[in-house]
């Protein structure tokens, strides 16, 4: 405790002095590191063209990345017309036929508006025939159970 008593002015100045100091020298390496990190890679000795440098590639960047935006706008509704939600139905249709040859496949886009496409196996053949389809909803013809199952299982995948 006597020691530190006898400390005198000239003492304390030094002491600060030396914290003073020590406190520069850290704040200049670390800005020193910080501008030799910043240097590396480029050819210039000083700093403004190489932050002028990064201030045109940040421009360009933002500029790409508008674009960008924009261009996933445009694919995001250009989507909703293409088809995203399919379903299959399997049946038979008649009795004396084997098995489930007969099927509908449900082919929607986002807003549940396509085609079913049924197809019917007979004895004689297998027919062919297409419902346009609006909102879920069969247009000029109504559906059968198996189309509305068809179409449900479609919505039901997308979920």
């Amino acid at each position: 405790m006597d020691y530190l008593m006898n400390i005198g002015p000239e003492q304390i100045f030094l002491a600060i002095l030396f914290v003073w100091a020590s406190a520069l020298t850290f704040i200049f390496l670390r800005f020193y590191l910080f501008y030799m990190k910043i240097k590396k890679g480029t050819k210039e000795k000083s700093l403004i063209p190489i932050l002028n440098e990064l201030l045109e590639k940040e421009q360009r960047i933002e500029k790409g990345i508008i674009a960008l935006d924009k261009k996933v706008i445009e694919l995001e509704d250009e989507s909703q017309f293409y088809i995203q939600k399919v379903g299959m139905t399997r049946f038979n249709p008649f009795n004396d036929t084997g098995g489930d040859q007969s099927f509908i496949i449900s082919l929607l886009d986002a807003k549940d508006t396509g085609v079913v496409i049924s197809s019917l196996h007979t004895r004689n053949g297998t027919r062919w025939y297409a419902k346009k389809i609006v909102e879920g909803k069969g247009m000029e013809h109504q559906l059968s159970e198996e189309e509305k199952s068809a179409i449900s299982k479609a919505k039901k995948l997308s979920s």
